[in-house]
């Protein structure tokens, strides 16, 4: 599930874009993992983004909950990328 998290990655103010954030030629897309979901889900969740999208991985938070935050960014292009299939 994509929902907004606070600031962009790395502590920098970014601009907004749709869900997402865009920084110095990059986009940046928070992703919030449920609890529930194990590292091996997580990391093929994250694999397949990486795969088919040009996504990348930028970030994690672990929260004590268990919730995880991951950014994840790609560099902007002028043509069209496809967005998250979550």
């Amino acid at each position: 599930m994509v929902s907004d998290v606070g600031d962009g990655p790395d502590g920098e103010v970014p601009g907004r874009n749709g869900s997402g954030w865009e920084v110095s030629g990059w986009e940046y897309q928070p992703l919030r993992l449920p609890p529930g979901m194990s590292r091996v889900t997580a990391a093929t969740q994250l694999a397949v983004q990486a795969e088919f999208a040009g996504w990348e991985l930028s970030r994690v938070r672990l929260y004590a909950d268990g919730t995880r935050t991951v950014w994840l960014r790609r560099r902007r292009t002028a043509a069209a990328q496809p967005g998250l299939s979550v």
